[in-house]
Formats: C-alpha cells, structure tokens, sequence
C-alpha cells in the first residue's frame, strides 16, 4: 500500500484530515475553472480578432410602424473607433492616461446619433492607434487587432479596430477617422473597402481632434451597398443632378511607386470601363508634374529642400505640409494635457508627440505657407477633376510589415505610404479603398479620388463598377511578355539617332517608341536600353527606367550613366540605400563625376 493511501487509512476517524483533502480538492477545482476561464477568454479574443476595446450595445433609435419603409440601416450592426463620445462612456483615445484623467461624455457624436436614428445597432468601440497617430495599427496598453487577411502582419491604422471588426464579418460596417491615412491604410492592408469623406462633409461634434484641417470621418464595408448606405445616411443632402459620364485619369508617375505589377491594378480597371457604359476612355498623366504646376506655394518648401529636380521629391513636399499642420495643430489641442499628465505612450507615438509639443522645424510663415498650399492643392484637384473626374492612385505602396518587428518604418515604406495618403489629405477630397484580390498572398487595392464634396458621386461610381472590377480580378492573368526580334544593326542605329532627336525635342514619348523599336532589332545593346532609361526618366516613369538600367549594367558593367541614372530613378522610388549604392559604384569607375558625388552625399544624409 502507498505511503498516502496508507496515511488516510491509518487517520480516517481524525476529522482535520479530512479538511485538509477538501482543501486540495477545492484549489484543483478553483485552479481548473482558472485555466477554463483563461482559455474562454482567449477564445473570444480570438473571436473577436482582438479589436474591441470595450464591448456594449446601444440599441436603434425606435422604427416607424409600418406601413412605412425600414430605415435604411435596420439590421445592421457597426463598431466605433475609440475617440467618438457615447452619453455615459469615457472616450478613451487609445490611451489609458487620457482616459483616466477625463470624464465620461455628456452626449453622443452626432455621427454615431445619425447611425442609430436609421436603424443600425453599435456593439462596441475599437482600439485604434494612441492618439490617431500613426498607420501601423499596433497599441503598446491594449494590444493589436489581428488582420484576418494576414495574420503575422500589422492591421495599419490608426483606425486599426475598426478595420478588423470588418474584415474579420464581426459587424457590418465600422466607423473611424482619417487624417493621414488612417482609414485608407488600413482598409488597404485588411483587403476591405474604406471611405475617406471630403474635409468639412460631415461633422466631427463628438469626436476628439488630432488635426481639424486634416481630420476627416470614415467607415468600412466588406459589401459596396452598406458603404454606398452608410455614406448616403451620413452625408447631406446633394442636389446637384447626377452625373451621367464618368472620366478616370491615372496617375502614372504614382503608380511606379507601387510593387504590385500594373495588370493587376490598371489593367484590371481598363478592362472593366471597356464593359460599361457611362465612361469616358481613360486618361494617363503625372500628377508630380501637374501639382508642381498649378500649386505655386510649393516652391517655398521646394527651395528648402536639398533635392528637388524631379516630380517624385515635389510630391514629398505635401506630406512634408501634411506632418507640419498635424503637428501645429495637435500642439494646439493637446500640449497642456500632454506637459501636464505626462502620458506613458508608445515609442513611435511618443516620437510624433515630442516633435509636436516641442514644434521643431516649425516658424510662423511655414505654418502660414502651409495653409496656403493647402488652399491651392484644393482649387487644383477642383480644376483637375472638374464634376465628372476621378483619379485612380495606388492606396499603399508596399506590403504590410510584420508584427512586433524590431525596427522602425523605414524611410522608403514612410516616405512612399505619405506621399499617396497626403494628396487627398492635404486637397481635402474624398478618396476611397477598393480591394482587387491578391499579390504574392497579400491584400491589392487601389483608390479612387474625387474632388471635395463629391462623396456621393464617387459613392455611386463604386456601387456602379465594383461587381465588374471583382469579374476582372478573378479572370486576370499575367500576360506573356513579346518576343523580342533580331534585325540589322544599321536599322536599330538610325532608330537610335531618331530616339535621340526626339528627345532633344522633349518628345519624351517619341524618344521611348524609337528606342523600343532599336532594341527589339538588338536587344543587346546597353546604349539603347540606357538612352530608353533617360527618356522614362523624364516621363517619370521610374520602375521602367530602373529596369531599364539594370540591362544596361547587365550588357555593359562600366556604363556609368546607367548606374547614375538607375541611382536617380531608385531615389524617386523612395529606395534609398540602393540608389545610394548606384551612385557609389558610379564613383568607384569615375572618382570626379560632381553629380555622383553630390548625389551620394545627399543621400547619406537623408538615410542619417
């Protein structure tokens, strides 16, 4: 018999044994039931892929009795970002010192009344990022929504919560702001669709402020009808006639910022105009070139800047604008808060508040100067875009980062992600995600833009097309490229020397049809492929240009203009270190060539 077994038998009668077993057998319940709960809890964290911060249900305003219509909500369920007020509930802002030192709110956001008074029920609010900075989507106190489309991945924010809320099908439609991108980026990275309204359509009472030029109202969908409901539920009135032609201008020099191939993005919109009616034939254009143009205030910026030659660093300067009004007027709103309770917040949020706080780099002409950009920007998309345009853009550049990475947004990924955002930010238009499948497993989409007050419209537009653009994103397939043709070297020379006059001329275009040509005669030589590269250059079509080069290099390693040229068209791509690189080795084969070296030096401190 064990030593236990034998213990019990020998001290049955003795009622404190007894006591003892009850106890051990009391804590291996309590400690099981511990554990039970754990795991349920983790469940539903699961469940709800970790998006809500807190969990309620305001119920509908009371329906009409029939026989009247069902409101235009009835049924369907939203979330709501951490910083719309609801009656009774502190409005957290993702921080848990701003919701410590503030009170619960008084009253309910007008646009979360709007929702509940036609039909639809809010289930909870989201987290989102500390104090709508950042695209990330990542909260150090509550931790990061999970992207149903990529588990390992950032959700992007800062409307991260309400993002996933949506894409994970636990809720209908959600709501957050959009100041810099934060209902865009992360629409874009949870492969759903995402609505920015145009600056001043719908209003902010009951919403905390991060930058009231810059702050917008926006809300996701998985179905184009909700979105096409929700906008016209909260948008006002429009009485303008309806539109009965639409016109689509890409913006090419954006798009070569884009990893994603073209045909799954222009291509796949090409095709689907060619099966409706109602739209104009496509329009191609550079929007660097154009902005730079019609938007004289830039200048100002521009001559602050150590490079600003090509389109690509002129379309810097309205993130530059973007940064610079966020941070005055977050400095307006919060600093006393900020000086005063001394928020624990995370390292990157922490960053953008110190700069604000402190105002580095900022004087009261920039800050005058920004305004006045931001006036120009909207008249230009006004005078661009007219009643009937839309400007199709890249919503994102590059793929999501992974989780819980070490390392900061590099330059390129912040640089490339603010350019695309801060031109509907800074315009104030309204600009629209709109998912197109795949690429190498991560979610593809592009944006919409029309001019400010034009929601409804471009609304109407995503309702009319969306069902074609998915057709067309399920029957794309990757094209096999032309074969290229040997002929004389005499032709592909006398090409050569047209492609040449051409682009003396500035007939950029000319110049690249004449060198396609020489070089399906000989698709050796470097010189052609390096000449093509120049002419892509001043198109700004930069990808082309940098592929370009690299044949050149492949055909001819000492060609020093295709390494400074394959270095200029990697800086406009926001690529840096490579481009740094190029002008390195265009130094190592010409120690004295100035634009290499001027060209190194100035990226060796940019990367600093």
């Amino acid at each position: 018999m064990s030593n236990p077994l034998k213990l019990i038998k020998d001290n049955a009668s003795n009622p404190k044994l007894w006591v003892v077993i009850g106890i051990g057998v009391a804590g291996i319940v309590v400690l099981a039931e511990t554990r039970r709960r754990r795991r349920n809890a983790k469940m539903v964290e699961r469940e709800d892929f970790g998006a809500f911060i807190e969990r309620f249900e305001l119920l509908p305003f009371p329906q009409p009795p029939p026989p009247a219509a069902k409101q235009k909500l009835s049924g369907l369920t939203f979330a709501i970002k951490d910083i719309f007020d609801v009656k009774g509930y502190v409005t957290g802002f993702g921080n848990p010192d701003w919701k410590k030192t503030h009170e619960a709110a008084r009253k309910t956001a007008v646009v979360v009344t709007s929702l509940l008074k036609n039909g639809a029920t809010c289930v909870g609010k989201t987290i989102m990022d500390e104090l709508a900075f950042g695209i990330t989507g990542e909260n150090k106190h509550y931790g990061t929504p999970i992207n149903p489309e990529m588990p390992s991945y950032i959700p992007g924010g800062s409307s991260s919560g309400s993002a996933v809320a949506v894409a994970a099908g636990i809720v209908d439609f959600a709501i957050g702001t959009d100041t810099t991108g934060c209902v865009r980026i992360p629409a874009s990275f949870c492969g759903i669709l995402g609505f920015r309204s145009s600056h001043g359509a719908i209003s902010t009472i009951g919403v905390l402020p991060n930058s009231q030029s810059l702050d917008t109202i926006g809300w996701f969908a998985r179905d184009p009808s909700v979105l096409h409901r929700v906008g016209h539920v909260l948008l006002p009135l429009n009485l303008v006639e309806p539109r009965r032609v639409r016109r689509l201008i890409f913006a090419d020099d954006l798009f070569q910022l884009s990893k994603v191939p073209l045909q799954k993005t222009v291509h796949v919109i090409s095709k689907t105009i060619e099966n409706l009616s109602g739209y104009l034939p496509l329009k191609h254009m550079n929007l660097g070139q154009y902005i730079s143009s019609k938007v004289p205030s830039l200048k100002v910026f521009c001559e602050q800047s150590a490079n600003h030659q090509n389109g690509a660093s002129i379309l810097k300067v309205p993130s530059s604008v973007m940064f610079l009004l966020q941070r005055h007027e977050f400095r307006t709103n919060h600093a006393e808060w900020v000086t005063s309770v001394k928020p624990k917040l995370g390292p990157g949020v922490s960053d953008h508040v110190l700069a604000a706080i402190n105002g580095k780099h900022e004087s009261h002409d920039n800050i005058k100067t920004s305004y006045k950009v931001k006036t120009e920007m909207r008249g230009a998309f006004q005078s661009l875009l007219k009643d009937d345009g839309i400007l199709i853009i890249p919503t994102v550049a590059d793929a999501p980062l992974k989780l819980n990475t070490k390392k900061v947004l590099s330059a390129e990924f912040h640089d490339k992600a603010f350019v695309l955002s801060s031109i509907a930010s800074v315009s104030g238009c309204c600009q629209v995600t709109i998912p197109l499948g795949k690429h190498n497993d991560c979610p593809v989409a592009v944006s919409f833009i029309s001019f400010c007050g034009a929601d409804k419209y471009l609304l109407d537009t995503i309702l009319d097309m969306y069902s074609s653009l998915q057709e067309q994103v399920n029957v794309v397939s990757n094209s096999s490229p032309l074969p290229d043709t040997n002929g004389n070297m005499e032709a592909s020379e006398l090409l050569k020397e047209k492609g040449n006059a051409a682009f003396k001329g500035k007939h950029w275009n000319r110049a690249v049809n004449y060198y396609s040509e020489a070089i399906k005669l000989n698709e050796t030589n470097a010189t052609y492929h390096c000449n093509r590269a120049a002419a892509y250059l001043e198109l700004g079509c930069f990808q082309q240009a940098e592929e370009d080069c690299s044949k050149a290099i492949l055909l001819d390693k000492k060609n020093v203009k295709a390494y400074l040229r394959r270095g200029t068209a990697r800086e406009s791509l926001f690529c840096y270190k490579e481009a740094a690189q190029d002008f390195k080795h265009a130094l190592v084969l010409e120690p004295l060539n100035k634009v290499a070296s001027r060209a190194e030096k100035r990226l060796r401190k940019l990367m600093s």
